[in-house]
């Protein structure tokens, strides 16, 4: 018992460091990059912070993402207030829970032999992809909880589905699940309306209709638990409004969709849904290889129900769905869609189990299999090339600028949050304190009209401006500093106003 549990506690430590390592190259929140300047990133970042300094969301700071997020990125603000690196050991944490899963899920299939080999590689090649983007994206944030769902999933359906029908704390656990992704990301969902259906069918093919009922109430039973805390914090603030309408109206009724109108057929909808995937399968094709031989893999694999074989392509195409079928496509969106590379993943720990059936493999393998994946990661991460970039970043010089002047407020205008919040550990004290894409009739609630409200009332002492300069900002603000940064075709002007006190 005693060796057993020093094995498992080795083999953790194995997953640990692996994941330690791969987002030391792959993410730029690693501390081997100057700064992770990616604007959603640093929204993320400023609205935790926000969250930690008694900020109520949504009505005090706006963005339109889910609850959890902004925690989980508030508790990376309190390791850290003007870096990533709490970011970084966040990733790291949540990396941790999905190469565990990963290792489990590849267990049930491939048993134990090799499955401790493979399962860092199946996070190498998410990480090493493109959706996979600058690092933190919420997709990122909430992809563990899809992973455990999806290995509780594969546990019922390969073991216990011809013999007996989903405990009910299996179910109750899965609700938890989803409600944690609907409180940080919903598009996601998509996966758990078919993950509970699935269990349903199973429910009705073991003839336990009322079981079936009675597991679909268990389920959103679980998935209001996570709900809860921000009942509360909302409830106390009276700002339940304020929450529906900063995630929930926002969200569905609010967000342009790219190419909004164009697609007036279910034939047009579905020939652009397959383009689409095809463009994200080559854009992708470490992940998507594994992915697609996987379900090859469980389809044909041994004496196993029709169901089961299919269920799984069944759960990958609606959570495509619920994540694309609004016809918006941003890379890190299909980070979610990496996960069922875990079944390719586990036909190549059988396939190393038959071909190396006398090898026991231990720490030599384990170490090949890392520094095989840190050199495919090396040469496959879109980020790497950033870490020649100069430290001398200019939002450093904008730094020093802005903390010229003692407790200084500052307004974001052109894009989301370009980093200066983060580096300057400052809270914003204006709702919109970055431009958010968003045309709302209602003046009060025009992310565009109250900016330059703010910048006409001078309410701020500095504006940090991206590529066009608002107007009457010359009647309170004086030109300070300037910078042109960007990478291959993008490129941006950066401007640096000073409030003329």
């Amino acid at each position: 018992m005693t060796n057993n549990k020093s094995n498992s506690i080795i083999k953790y430590l194995y997953f640990a460091v692996s994941v330690a390592l791969f987002l030391m190259l792959a993410s730029r929140s690693s501390f081997l990059y100057t700064f992770n300047n990616w604007d959603d990133a640093n929204s993320y970042f400023t609205m935790g912070k926000a969250l930690f300094n008694g900020k109520m969301l949504y009505r005090d700071v706006f963005d339109q993402k889910g609850m959890y997020l902004y925690f989980l990125y508030g508790l990376a603000y309190l390791c850290s207030h003007t870096t990533f690196l709490g970011v970084y050991l966040l990733e790291v944490v949540l990396g941790f829970i999905d190469v565990l899963f990963f290792y489990k899920t590849i267990r049930l299939f491939a048993g134990d032999k090799f499955s401790t080999v493979v399962a860092p590689l199946t996070y190498a090649v998410i990480v090493s992809s493109r959706s996979f983007w600058w690092g933190g994206a919420a997709e990122e944030i909430y992809l563990p909880f899809m992973v455990i769902g999806l290995y509780l999933f594969a546990r019922y359906f390969e073991s216990d589905y011809s013999k007996k029908v989903m405990p009910l704390r299996t179910v109750f656990a899965g609700g938890i699940l989803a409600g944690i992704v609907a409180n940080t990301k919903f598009t996601g969902l998509g996966f758990y309306f078919a993950w509970m259906m699935l269990v349903f069918f199973a429910y009705l093919v073991h003839k336990d209709l009322a079981g079936g009922i009675k597991a679909c109430l268990v389920f959103l039973l679980g998935m209001f638990i996570p709900f809860i805390p921000w009942i509360i914090y909302f409830g106390v603030n009276n700002g339940l409004y304020e929450w529906y309408w900063g995630y929930v109206y926002v969200n569905v009724f609010v967000y342009p969709t790219t190419g909004a109108g164009e697609t007036t057929t279910i034939f047009s909808k579905c020939y652009d849904l397959a383009k689409l995937l095809y463009i994200l399968i080559q854009d992708n094709i470490g992940y998507f290889s594994f992915a697609i031989a996987g379900f090859i893999y469980t389809l044909l694999k041994g004496k196993r129900k029709i169901f089961t074989r299919i269920s799984y392509v069944i759960l990958f195409g609606f959570l495509y769905l619920g994540i694309f079928v609004g016809g918006r496509n941003l890379p890190y969106y299909s980070i979610p869609l990496s996960m069922f590379a875990v079944f390719g993943m586990a036909f190549l720990a059988q396939i190393l189990e038959k071909i190396l059936k006398d090898v026991r493999p231990g720490f030599y393998a384990w170490a090949i299999t890392l520094i095989l994946s840190m050199i495919f990661i090396r040469f496959s991460s879109m980020n790497v090339p950033f870490m020649e970039e100069s430290r001398d970043l200019f939002l450093y010089r904008f730094r020093d600028e802005v903390n010229t002047t003692e407790n200084p407020t500052l307004l974001n205008v052109g894009c989301l949050d370009a980093g200066l919040y983060t580096l300057c550990d400052i809270v914003p004290n204006c709702r919109w304190f970055q431009t958010q894409t968003l045309d709302i009739e209602d003046d009060a609630n025009n992310p565009y009209k109250e900016q330059a409200r703010y910048i006409r009332e001078g309410l701020v002492d500095y504006v940090l401006v991206r590529d066009h300069i608002p107007d009457n900002i010359d009647d309170h603000y004086e030109l300070i500093d300037q910078e042109k940064y960007g990478w291959g075709d993008y490129m941006f002007e950066y401007y640096l106003y000073r409030k003329v006190f």
